[in-house]
């Protein structure tokens, strides 16, 4: 398998940073290294989970300094961007791959167990992690989920990406101008514009979280995301019995036994409400509706997130 290396060298310190982090280093798996951080001393551990790469682990810059003051916090690079590897295979893109390297990231930061957070995909690698293996969870919480979970109608076939996502675009409506591989390999930055500007920050005044947004989305590249986009995501084991109507990640969230929350905003134009409803109410958890939320309410609304994260763990019975 060949593999794009993340740079050797250490990025100057970054002294604009609320919190540097107590530790960093990295973990390898077959071939392929992935860059973690950690920060605090607090208890328990707080895993922030990867999303899709078009993003590194700096979307959980207003996380990181205030929760690290009350626990414990790791974070990492998801393959394909930041300081991680850019594998140039789609299977070391899988979903399984991402939940493989944030157990090899617990060990290397000596964690038994955490709560896992993720965001958008992010929360489909946290759902994943809390199904099968929820002796290294202590609870979950699931922010702006883009997962496959609601029902489906049983004689349309479930594809993970489009086969018109390889041809040149033919739709006049933006979704099928810009998502689009072609139009990826052609406009770069245009699609990261698109995406960030238009799609994950829909509410006002959200200059500052749209700049950053484009800057991360900038320090990967097209081929890695049309790359990383055949990946396989929340494809259940043969064995794991399943109704043909049900969407992939029910099968997942049926099986998370940990206390969860749900957070999701209501005007999200990724994933929409209805989505973080059915993981909730399948997950027996409370969900935080944000009322005009877009889809990346961590960015966008910190003070309600960080809080509402902080009483969630905070909430949970964790053993000295």
């Amino acid at each position: 398998m060949a593999t794009v290396l993340a740079p050797e060298s250490d990025p100057p310190v970054d002294t604009t940073r609320a919190r540097q982090p107590d530790a960093t280093g990295f973990i390898e798996r077959d071939g392929v290294r992935v860059f973690w951080e950690r920060y605090g001393e607090g208890a328990p551990t707080l895993l922030l989970m990867p999303t899709w790469s078009l993003f590194h682990s700096r979307h959980w810059k207003f996380q990181i300094p205030y929760l690290a003051r009350l626990f414990r916090v790791v974070t990492f690079d998801g393959r394909g961007n930041g300081r991680s590897d850019r594998p140039e295979e789609s299977a070391a893109y899988a979903d399984t791959e991402y939940v493989a390297d944030a157990l090899a990231v617990l060990e290397a930061t000596d964690t038994h167990r955490a709560v896992v957070i993720g965001m958008s995909m992010g929360a489909g690698y946290a759902l994943r992690l809390a199904a099968e293996h929820p002796d290294r969870v202590l609870g979950a919480v699931f922010i702006g989920a883009t997962i496959p979970i609601l029902d489906r109608d049983p004689a349309t076939p479930e594809i993970q990406v489009d086969p018109s996502f390889e041809e040149p675009p033919t739709d006049d409506s933006d979704w099928g101008t810009y998502y689009n591989a072609n139009y990826w390999r052609r406009d770069y930055p245009g699609f990261a514009a698109w995406f960030v500007g238009e799609k994950v920050f829909t509410e006002p005044h959200s200059t500052k979280q749209i700049d950053d947004g484009i800057g991360w989305a900038l320090e990967t590249d097209a081929d890695t995301l049309v790359t990383l986009e055949y990946g396989s995501y929340l494809s259940p084991p043969e064995d794991w019995e399943r109704e043909p109507a049900d969407g992939r990640a029910l099968l997942f969230a049926r099986r998370v036994r940990c206390p969860a929350l749900v957070i999701h905003g209501d005007d999200d134009h990724i994933s929409r409400w209805a989505v973080g409803e059915r993981l909730a109410r399948e997950l027996h958890a409370p969900v935080l509706t944000i009322a005009g939320g877009g889809h990346a309410p961590q960015a966008r609304w910190p003070v309600l997130v960080d809080r509402a994260i902080r009483d969630f763990v905070r909430g949970l019975e964790v053993s000295p």
